[in-house]
């Protein structure tokens, strides 16, 4: 193998044209031919025991070259990267040149990483949102937990109200004849809630225990096929009355939920927790922000290669998000009328930004000199071991010492951005600034589904949630 050339291009890609010697393409040719053999006929031999002259001679000279060029290729290609020291992003695009009894050449188009120019990473002046816990705030998480810990008792001496749930009979009917998943039992319909088609539970209201009647029913235009825009009877019986009981914020309130006494003391943990999260999610947008200023500095020209890739991890990792809340991606995709295709388009701005993030990490590892000791790495894995709940051995399993190191340093490039940088008030940020920020990962909309229980299509409103 020789490298001819190595052409730098635009968008940090590399030409090789690679030339591949005689001895060794025939080498490979030889290794086509014992591969290859068992499947050739040859008058008066056995499958496998012709000559390769003999086979060479019946179908041409050039009989195995195609798979003599795919043996000697990927080493051919592997050992000029590496003589060309090239940082290679994805796969080649390959050109054959020419072939024959003298060896062949190629022509492999691949990106490569791309040089990084830092622009300035101390000291950048990003915003800061100021952390205000208010009265408000408190009280809304006290009646949150108020609701949590809140009982439903039943009621007999009066009709279904709003805001009432009411455990329901209902079946549904089109011209006479019940249609399939519109009937359920003991059906707990919180009245108000919009659960239902609208007003299905507004007919509902006033109903007492013990009584059935019919509602008319029209299903919206964008339910599902079957029963868009079609009028239905429900024939409904009301099993049940129940009403939320939600317990008084008192210091009664305080012991049965905590630790404290009182309600004021509750309301003292609650201020200190909220400004506890208020003040992290903070900090993280700082980080982001530092980090996102950073990678808008410097200088790279980026393959496409490296934005495709971050794409499809994007994807990927929405895949598994869609899929970890148990909704089948395939169906997901369905409901949504979203393609992949789409989804891909849709990932390449934030994997933009996310690519310059990463490079403007690996460029201040690099400048900074920063390494990962033997100690980091060792509390690394006994974090990691502690926070998993499993042995220090059995994370060494899992995770390479290299992804560890990786993580390490990682770490310190961003912790020195954001110790070093400015932090200002929000409104003092540039307007400009403000709108080249990388963009963040899209997240694609929730597929809109219905609410079910012990039925298959309840009189639901189809709505996002």
């Amino acid at each position: 193998m020789s490298v001819k050339s190595c052409e730098k291009m635009e968008k940090s890609t590399v030409a090789l044209t690679v030339e591949v010697s005689a001895a060794d393409f025939e080498a490979a040719v030889e290794k086509a031919y014992r591969k290859q053999r068992g499947g050739i006929r040859v008058p008066g031999f056995r499958p496998g025991k012709a000559p390769r002259k003999m086979i060479e001679n019946m179908y041409g000279a050039g009989v195995f070259y195609e798979e003599a060029v795919n043996i000697a290729l990927p080493d051919a290609y592997g050992e000029a990267v590496k003589e060309q020291e090239l940082q290679v992003v994805g796969y080649p695009e390959v050109e054959l040149l020419n072939v024959g009894r003298e060896g062949f050449s190629f022509k492999a188009t691949v990106a490569v990483y791309p040089e990084v120019v830092l622009g300035q990473y101390k000291g950048v002046e990003v915003p800061k949102a100021e952390v205000n816990v208010t009265d408000e705030d408190v009280e809304r998480r006290l009646k949150e937990m108020a609701d949590r810990n809140s009982r439903m008792i039943s009621v007999e001496d009066r009709p279904v109200q709003q805001g009432d749930v009411a455990n329901i009979d209902f079946e549904g009917f089109l011209n006479g004849e019940a249609f399939d998943g519109g009937k359920s039992d003991n059906f707990d319909l919180e009245i108000g809630s919009g659960q239902f088609v609208p007003g299905f539970e507004d007919q509902v209201a006033g109903m007492a225990a013990g009584e059935e009647k019919d509602i008319d029913i029209t299903f919206p235009e964008n339910y599902h096929q079957d029963l868009a825009g079609k009028a239905v009877v429900f024939h409904v019986r009301v099993n049940a009355i129940k009403v939320k009981e939600t317990p008084a914020l008192d210091d009664e309130f305080a012991k049965d939920v905590s630790e404290f006494d009182t309600l004021e003391e509750l309301k003292g943990d609650v201020r200190a927790k909220l400004t506890g999260e208020r003040e992290s999610a903070a900090n993280r947008a700082f980080e982001d922000a530092a980090m996102n200023k950073v990678a808008e500095n410097l200088q790279a020209d980026i393959p496409d290669a490296m934005i495709e890739e971050q794409a499809r991890r994007f994807v990927e990792n929405f895949k598994m998000q869609i899929q970890s809340q148990g909704i089948p991606y395939e169906q997901y995709m369905k409901m949504t009328q979203m393609s992949e295709e789409k989804l891909l388009e849709d990932a390449k701005a934030p994997a933009v930004g996310q690519v310059r993030v990463d490079l403007a990490v690996a460029a201040i590892v690099k400048a900074e000199n920063l390494e990962a000791g033997d100690e980091e790495v060792e509390a690394e894995y006994a974090k990691m071991a502690e926070q998993y709940n499993m042995s220090v051995e059995d994370v060494r399993k899992y995770l390479d010492e290299g992804v560890i190191k990786e993580q390490i340093v990682r770490g310190k490039a961003v912790e020195l951005v954001t110790s070093s940088a400015v932090a200002v008030k929000p409104e003092e940020v540039k307007e400009e600034a403000q709108e080249s920020a990388p963009a963040e990962e899209p997240k694609p909309e929730k597929p809109k589904r219905t609410r079910r229980k012990k039925t298959e299509t309840p009189p639901e409103e189809t709505s996002a949630e």
